[in-house]
């Protein structure tokens, strides 16, 4: 059973995506920044997957797996969220309502399993752990799982940059740089802020091997951000920036999103 914090941000993400958030539109129209996290994130995986049979945990409605659908991927898609589920299935997805800590499919069914949401909404590392295993569980040996954590960095230059330092530093900065907790009141429902170093450590832990952690998007990320439209060479700039710093400790943690490369069976690298 969830704890009651998990609980109380379970109900949240229930309300932010069907009411207050357009999920779908963040890859596409919301800012140039999504266009660049697709990309990435595709050529992420398809380096890794030629295709055969994904789960797409938490794949709201279905961007992902449309793409990969489109280039003879088998793809299901699992989310919690019901206006996703309806709107991936919509879009021609084999999509259900589910959880990423316990998934309704058999052991060793899948080629390989995005986990690009659930890990940064789940507050407790027995819960994020639990739901690397499940993925763990449903993937074939040799498979590959993509898990992705949103930047702890990013999170505290959100909340301290662009005013006065306050002296003494507030309790909710502190506990967000020591330990990725969540400021609350937060609109998003944010459980967890890592760094590149824990993820690839809970990822480990779960007994995955870990190939590399990255940042997706790069430091241009949040530039582009605050662009609806990006021109040409801003976008080719980014994403070059984006792939030659993907794997520089600390330089990865400039992007918005990180992103675990692991391998069911195989032998982990160990971080720089």
């Amino acid at each position: 059973m969830a704890e009651p914090e998990q609980c109380a941000i379970d109900e949240q993400i229930l309300t932010f995506y069907s009411e207050e958030f357009d999920e779908g539109a963040r890859l596409t129209t919301r800012s140039a920044q999504g266009s660049l996290e697709f990309t990435r994130v595709q050529e992420i995986v398809r380096e890794y997957l030629s295709g055969g049979r994904v789960l797409d945990v938490g794949g709201a409605t279905g961007h992902h797996a449309r793409s990969l659908m489109n280039s003879g991927y088998e793809v299901e898609l699992i989310d919690p969220v019901p206006v996703h589920v309806e709107r991936a299935a919509e879009a021609g997805v084999s999509s259900r309502l589910g959880d990423a800590r316990a998934l309704p499919f058999e052991d060793n069914h899948f080629d390989g399993v995005l986990l690009l949401g659930p890990l940064y909404h789940l507050a407790s590392v027995s819960d994020r752990e639990g739901a690397l295993a499940e993925a763990k569980r449903v993937t074939r040996s040799g498979g590959f799982i993509f898990a992705a954590a949103l930047s702890r960095f990013i999170a505290f230059g959100a909340m301290s940059l662009g005013a006065p330092t306050p002296e003494p530093l507030p309790s909710t900065w502190v506990d967000l740089l020591a330990s990725g907790r969540p400021a609350p009141g937060l609109r998003f429902p944010a459980g967890h802020f890592h760094t590149a170093e824990e993820l690839h450590a809970e990822v480990e832990s779960a007994g995955l091997a870990v190939i590399e952690v990255v940042g997706i998007e790069g430091p241009a990320g949040l530039y582009l951000e605050e662009l609806t439209e990006a021109r040409a060479a801003e976008r080719e700039a980014a994403l070059l920036i984006a792939r030659a710093a993907s794997a520089m400790p600390g330089i990865r943690d400039l992007s918005p999103h990180l992103l675990a490369i692991a391998q069911v069976g195989g032998s982990s690298h160990q971080p720089e």
